[in-house]
């Protein structure tokens, strides 16, 4: 997460003490843009599928997300921008046709979001207004929304809530969604899960789980991509609400005579 420039690390960091992060036994550490490109940091850019890119920093900063740049005829996305960018990644971005707007699933990937829109010409960052609170750097490129919203045609910014109240996922009405964390790909690609805190293990209830499912299958889609490399390729919609019962099952006590 981005704070404002200065001398001084700030005092704490408000996203890594909340419950659904942590802060190691080691302390909380503190960085820089220029220190990481002092440190042979990059951003690397690999095609997922056509008009869909993936972008990673290498080596990883911060929760090391993939961040994913959406190319249509009448601009791009760019969803969960990396921790960090430079006028190397910047560029390469351009090349790719540039960036219309700048959204996140939720604040554990707000990523250099305000950097990445300064290095691409400052098209808006939108921030879900129920997390609005946790932005720590705050620029005019940051705009509010909420609800539904179509960013691009047939690219639809969709609230849905669970991991954190304004968590949200981009239809792509090519068959795509991009979930962030609100619906999590396991490795199988064949199954997702949903939770409050990944590291920290803690669990959303059956109530919370059916409504994010219906939520996120109220339109149809075929492949989900998550935050980190993983990925649901056919069914996933089919693989999201399977996956919902299995959760709400395992909640709600039907399987406890096999523990």
């Amino acid at each position: 997460m981005e704070f404002p420039a200065g001398d001084a690390h700030p005092a704490s960091c408000p996203i890594c003490e909340d419950e659904r992060q942590y802060v190691p036994p080691s302390g909380q550490e503190w960085t820089s843009l220029q220190a990481l490109q002092r440190a042979g940091e990059r951003v690397t850019i690999a095609e997922l599928e056509p008009d869909l890119f993936a972008l990673r920093s290498q080596p990883k900063v911060g929760i090391g997300q993939q961040s994913i740049l959406l190319r249509t005829p009448e601009g791009n996305l760019l969803w969960d921008p990396t921790g960090y960018v430079d006028e190397a990644a910047a560029a390469a971005v351009q090349d790719l046709g540039g960036v219309a707007v700048i959204a996140t699933s939720h604040p554990h990937m707000f990523g250099a979001q305000t950097s990445w829109s300064r290095m691409l010409g400052d098209p808006p960052v939108l921030v879900n207004a129920a997390d609005r609170g946790w932005v720590q750097r705050d620029e005019p490129c940051i705009r509010d929304w909420t609800g539904d919203e179509e960013v691009l045609p047939g690219v639809t910014l969709r609230t849905i809530g669970g991991h954190f109240p304004g968590s949200a996922i981009v239809h792509w009405d090519r068959g795509v969604v991009l979930s962030g964390d609100t619906v999590f790909p396991g490795p199988s690609q064949r199954w997702v899960t949903f939770m409050r805190s990944y590291p920290n293990d803690l669990p959303l209830s059956a109530a919370v789980v059916r409504r994010t499912a219906d939520r996120v299958c109220e339109l149809p889609f075929d492949r989900l991509y998550g935050n980190l490399g993983n990925v649901v390729p056919v069914d996933a919609r089919d693989a999201v609400l399977r996956s919902a019962e299995r959760y709400i099952g395992w909640v709600s006590g039907a399987y406890d005579d096999l523990t």
